[in-house]
């Protein structure tokens, strides 16, 4: 096995990824890593039975710029844990988008968190850390739901 030199964490900014960054950092710590934090959206797309109604310029704008004071937020909470964190934004479907940066930044890992829907809930909005468990081409770690309450 390659030694692990950086770690590549998914976020979507809610507690259940706070939790994965926070093991992934002590991960890291003991492995001399540093971790690529990465958070991937798509824009959204209303489909309607006329249409659809895809976001305006002003809306993926601000979708973009709260992304990125989200990342540089979550970064700035975990200044002084002594690892290097840095991050990556990117449009694109998530799961598509995480694998890719991880590749990019040369990782060893990926981690993330899922939330564990089931039923419908899963249905309409899937799951990234499924997705990325059938189609990254390195290991991820997942980190349940459970485990951040």
């Amino acid at each position: 096995m390659k030694d692990i030199e950086n770690i590549v964490v998914a976020t979507d900014f809610s507690p259940i990824a706070d939790h994965a960054l926070d093991e992934a950092i002590d991960l890291a710590k003991k492995l001399g890593a540093r971790i690529t934090l990465v958070h991937a959206f798509e824009y959204p797309v209303y489909g309607f039975p006329d249409g659809i109604l895809v976001a305006s310029a002003e809306v993926v704008g601000q979708l973009m710029t709260g992304a990125q004071k989200q990342l540089s937020a979550t970064i700035e909470e975990r200044k002084d844990v002594g690892v290097k964190i840095s991050p990556v934004l990117r449009e694109g479907a998530p799961w598509e988008e995480i694998s890719a940066a991880a590749k990019e930044a040369g990782a060893g890992l990926i981690v993330v968190g899922t939330h564990g829907r089931r039923g419908l809930a899963r249905a309409f909005m899937g799951s990234v850390a499924e997705r990325l468990l059938r189609t990254a081409s390195l290991p991820v770690l997942v980190f349940h739901g459970k485990e951040a309450r």
